[in-house]
């Protein structure tokens, strides 16, 4: 696709966190892939934003890549609507069992983790990886993204948000006293972690949403160690366990909210047990920060897509549109455009979202418009926000909502609670035939007259 660029020489300490940044928020910033880094050999690879643009983002999932943002987020829907679950086949041999590490020879710092910004607490190694792991009771596995922070040699960090799948796993092995085994693939097919970095429903895994997008059973080895399921063509898996009360100092870490909000403190730790890798690894990064930002950007797409699919299945009509823009880490803002049908919809349509499973996990701002605004465009929809609402009737508020410690707005050691507005950017549905007519051309005029003069004008 042309949209691959090659660095050699640059220095995992800070440098390719700068030259993230600037891919970040350069428009369609290609895919980087980092090699000969200082300090490593030739083959011992980082690539970053690999679904940093519409078309990447279309190629992982399996979509055309020539539609609008709202296209390719309803293109989305209908796959996930209409997606046939199809669980990981069991193989026994695959490329991630090229290189296979255990006891002395584990090093994990074989790998270029990058310390990502100036303020980190330490070297990131899993950004753009799943965290695999399963309860004690059943055969659900879970693939989810959590930050990994690499300690030394054979001892990872081991963050995870609260009412997260893989936490709730954790704690359940903890309650017993038990250690919880984990798998960390680290490098494979972007679409793992677009998958794996999206709220699921609870007790379907993310294989088995992989499988159906792709349209054929993801390959899988079982773990030496772990015997959990991992990718057979994965470039980088770890595999280790965590001990209840073993932990050590995790952070900083610049999150996805563009903040240091989690500080630092006390976390589970990985004892690494295994270390496997194919020939010329690849290291996926995809580090969060100031938006703009990849994981953002991806998010939103897959995100926006989920919560319109869980509103129509709450039975919400004609929802138009839902988008969740990159600027609140797709997940602070939700938009979403309905054609009015009776008095409340609006109101019962943003509420849904608000607390749906896509939606629940640190929202802030529910904003509700008509079906005539691109809620994509934020020019277009802050003005709708500035002419369709009024401050005292347009905005309520839900309190003691989901949240998470990563919200800067959650002083530390506080309960991991928020509040949600909704707001009503609508034409009020009881006289939204008198509401006045918007200035400007109609489409099909603007549509004849651009295509008349458009070279003359814009070329």
């Amino acid at each position: 696709m042309g949209e691959l660029r090659v660095l050699k020489g640059a220095d995992w300490n800070l440098e390719i966190g700068a030259i993230t940044e600037l891919v970040h928020k350069h428009p369609n910033g290609p895919a980087v892939l980092f090699d000969e880094i200082k300090g490593y050999p030739q083959g011992y690879r980082l690539l970053v934003n690999s679904m940093g643009t519409l078309s990447r983002v279309a190629l992982t999932l399996n979509l055309p890549s020539d539609l609008s943002p709202m296209g390719l987020v309803e293109a989305i829907k209908h796959k996930l609507a209409n997606l046939t679950l199809t669980p990981p086949k069991i193989v026994k041999d695959g490329p991630i069992l090229e290189n296979v590490y255990q006891g002395k020879d584990i090093n994990a710092r074989v790998f270029p983790a990058p310390k990502w910004n100036e303020l980190d607490g330490g070297r990131y190694i899993g950004t753009g990886g799943v965290t695999i792991t399963k309860g004690p009771d059943d055969e659900w596995v879970n693939l989810g993204t959590y930050r990994v922070m690499l300690h030394d040699r054979d001892t990872l960090g081991f963050y995870i948000s609260p009412g997260k799948h893989g936490r709730i796993h954790r704690e359940e092995y903890f309650g017993r006293g038990e250690p919880c085994r984990v798998a960390l693939c680290l490098g494979q097919d972007p679409l793992i972690l677009a998958v794996g970095g999206n709220e699921l429903p609870y007790r379907v895994s993310e294989y088995d949403v992989v499988g159906g997008i792709q349209g054929e059973a993801l390959k899988v080895i079982k773990g030496p160690f772990s015997a959990l399921p991992i990718p057979a063509d994965a470039e980088i898996v770890i595999e280790g366990e965590a001990h209840p009360n073993e932990t050590r100092m995790e952070g900083p870490f610049g999150e996805f909210t563009g903040y240091y909000a989690s500080s630092m403190r006390p976390e589970p730790i990985i004892k690494i047990k295994t270390i496997m890798h194919r020939n010329n690894p690849i290291l996926l990064g995809s580090a969060p920060g100031k938006p703009p930002y990849e994981n953002a950007f991806f998010r939103s797409f897959i995100k926006s897509a989920t919560i319109w699919m869980q509103l129509e299945n709450a039975g919400i009509p004609d929802v138009r549109g839902v988008w969740a823009p990159p600027a609140g880490g797709a997940m602070s803002l939700i938009f979403l455009s309905v054609k009015q049908r009776y008095p409340g919809h609006a109101k019962q349509a943003a509420l849904v979202a608000s607390q749906c499973g896509a939606g629940a996990y640190l929202g802030k701002y529910i904003i509700v418009t008509d079906e005539d605004i691109d809620i994509t465009d934020m020019e277009d929809m802050f003005w709708a926000l500035a002419t369709r609402s009024d401050p005292q009737q347009s905005i309520d508020i839900t309190r003691r909502c989901w949240s998470s410690p990563l919200d800067p707005m959650i002083p530390l050691g506080a309960p991991s609670l928020n509040s949600r507005a909704i707001i009503e950017a609508c034409r009020p549905y009881e006289w939204i035939d008198d509401f006045p007519l918007i200035v400007g051309a109609n489409k099909e005029y603007l549509d004849a007259v651009k295509e008349r003069w458009s070279r003359v004008l814009f070329d």
